[in-house]
């Protein structure tokens, strides 16, 4: 009887040590946040820039405060379950991180969603009047176009025969050129910066300066990491497209890039964009190789906020096409 009097009590301990340290585990569990996940917005969803959205959780049990951020700013806070109300105006076109950090007894988690912000309307639509026409070399496979003093500078593509030119407006007479030094380059855009010329490449990751009188060749730059496409000077800064969506900007004098700006219309991401000019204060862009809503027309786009604002739509300008 004695003994199983101790094996009875020896059971009892063991089965409260038990109840104990389950309790203990579920008292752990209990101290750390519940699983959450963004009830609003869903992840990826579309907002006109300047409106507003409710950023809300899915919760298990009272926080004691939610702090929200957007791409790492903070953004403002809560102390209950209620969602956040968060203005968009202000923030750039694109692709932004929402984060919502949770606190509760002594805790935290974090909680990530993300938003697209688009332009708040579509682009307006412009039409054009044809008004002359001059002669050009059709061998020229043009990249690069910009008038300025009377003169076209052209910059022309295509392995081993990529050139930059001065070229007669009236006649289509060639008055200057100078070929690309390695013939493996692809010739791309260019941009007249005071008294020089800038002239990109294509895949090789390295963009040329020419003395705009001589046509002499001064310098090298690079680019790592994206390609070279279209090129333009908006008086303090270089602007360059790669393809995609974005337009970056880049130091005159250095050639480093110094920022971007992705480029949306009120449906996305405008892609391809290709060859750029500088304008009253907007960039004119066409999109490469486009059959889409985008065929046949130059975008007007504002380099503040990335946002599409007009076309022009040039169908019919070449009645052989």
């Amino acid at each position: 009887m004695m003994l199983f009097g101790r094996i009875k009590i020896s059971f009892l301990r063991t089965t409260v040590a038990v109840l104990l340290l389950t309790t203990l585990l579920f008292a752990c569990k209990d101290d750390k946040v519940a699983y959450l996940t963004f009830k609003t917005p869903e992840s990826g969803a579309r907002i006109a820039t300047g409106t507003s959205f409710t950023a809300s959780l899915e919760f298990n049990g009272i926080p004691d405060s939610v702090v929200y951020f957007v791409d790492s700013t903070r953004v403002g806070a809560k102390a209950d379950t209620s969602g956040f109300t968060i203005n968009t105006a202000g923030y750039p076109l694109g692709n932004h991180v929402l984060l919502a950090k949770v606190y509760s007894q002594g805790k935290f988690e974090d909680v990530t969603s993300n938003i697209i912000i688009l332009a708040a309307k579509a682009p307006k639509e412009y039409s054009f009047n044809l008004i002359n026409t001059y002669p050009h070399d059709k061998e020229a496979y043009t990249q690069g176009l910009e008038f300025h003093n009377g003169y076209l500078y052209e910059s022309t593509g295509q392995e081993g025969r990529s050139s930059l030119r001065k070229v007669e407006l009236t006649t289509g007479k060639v008055l200057q050129r100078a070929n690309l030094e390695n013939a493996t380059e692809f010739g791309e855009g260019i941009t007249i910066v005071g008294n020089k010329i800038v002239y990109l490449t294509w895949k090789s990751g390295v963009g040329h300066v020419y003395d705009k009188a001589t046509f002499k060749k001064t310098g090298d730059f690079t680019y790592p990491g994206r390609e070279g496409w279209g090129l333009a000077f908006d008086g303090q800064r270089l602007l360059n497209t790669d393809g995609s969506e974005s337009i970056y900007f880049m130091n005159k004098d250095t050639y480093q890039t110094t920022g971007s700006v992705e480029v949306y219309d009120n449906n996305g991401a405008v892609d391809s964009l290709n060859e750029i000019e500088f304008i009253n204060g907007k960039v004119y862009a066409n999109v490469y190789l486009s059959d889409g809503f985008y065929a046949n027309k130059i975008l007007i786009i504002n380099p503040a906020t990335g946002a599409v604002e007009a076309t022009i739509n040039l169908t019919g300008l070449n009645p052989e096409k």
